[in-house]
């Protein structure tokens, strides 16, 4: 039987909402959208018009593949995230709503600084440093990613969102030391693997058995690369640096710590929409 596009996607909703999905109204949207072809406005515009057999029954088979347990954002190949369009593969984490707060963070901060310069550890996408150089145009950003085809997935985001003349993608291992040649910044942000070895396996399926463990082993207790950056990257911030880090659940107060042993001042903690310590910040004093 024939279904209008505005049927299938109540449809999709309430497959999505039964199965548990929180973002159903969103993740129906995208399914529907991407499935047959049309952007929101023409969704919208087409409601009542009928999908061919063809158009629905792909748009069937993306919603198995969700509910199977496989992320929207890797079905579609794209997410948005500080109102960015970003490609997304998965060679990369998928940008979340709680990490618009360290970019928020970051934003404000970087926006009062004038001329400077930004390095994104750890940037996976390079959602965090786009967002920031969307916002802030007198900033030149930095995209420090290890894994190639993560890079190359930062490079097709800038290019995409026009920033190839403020933002630049460089191989670098946030656990080794920076070389000289990277110079310093006013502003680190980082949202590194944090999730400890022994965790990975009791994640839910649609993060253990899609995402990148790349991204998310954070060694032994979670904590290898905070200690690196905090311990190696010194020679990397300009004198009254700051440096914002995302940490997960119950990493605040020891993310702190190792901050504060490290000479980092002014340390402030940031809850995210739920009320959960999302980002450690810190300012780093050294002589000139």
């Amino acid at each position: 039987m024939a279904i209008t596009y505005n049927d299938l996607y109540l449809d999709v909703r309430q497959q999505l909402r039964a199965s548990g999905v929180e973002a159903s109204t969103l993740e129906a949207r995208e399914l529907v959208c991407f499935g047959t072809g049309k952007s929101r406005e023409e969704l919208t515009r087409d409601s009542r018009l009928y999908a061919s057999p063809e158009r629905e029954q792909q748009v069937r088979r993306l919603v198995q593949r969700r509910l199977a347990g496989e992320p929207v954002a890797y079905l579609i190949g794209e997410w948005e995230f500080y109102g960015l369009p970003l490609d997304i593969s998965r060679d990369v984490l998928i940008p979340r709503a709680d990490t618009e707060v360290l970019a928020g963070q970051a934003i404000a901060y970087v926006q009062n600084l004038g001329e400077c310069r930004v390095l994104d550890l750890c940037a996976g996408s390079g959602c965090v440093g786009l967002a920031i150089a969307s916002q802030a145009p007198q900033a030149r950003v930095v995209l420090g990613e290890l894994d190639d085809s993560a890079l190359k997935i930062c490079r097709q985001n800038i290019r995409r969102n026009g920033l190839s003349g403020r933002v630049m993608p460089v191989q670098m291992d946030a656990l080794e030391k920076p070389p000289r040649s990277l110079g310093e910044f006013q502003c680190v942000v980082c949202n590194p693997p944090y999730i400890p070895s022994g965790d990975i396996a009791g994640l839910e399926v649609s993060v253990r058995d899609y995402e990148p463990h790349l991204a998310l082993d954070g060694g032994q207790d979670g904590l290898d690369f905070y200690r690196a950056v905090t311990r190696d990257w010194r020679d990397a911030l300009a004198p009254g640096a700051r440096v914002f880090f995302e940490v997960g659940i119950g990493q605040a107060d020891p993310v702190l710590r190792l901050m504060r042993s490290q000479g980092f001042g002014d340390l402030q903690v940031i809850k995210d929409h739920h009320k959960i310590p999302r980002v450690v910040l810190g300012t780093i004093y050294k002589e000139i």
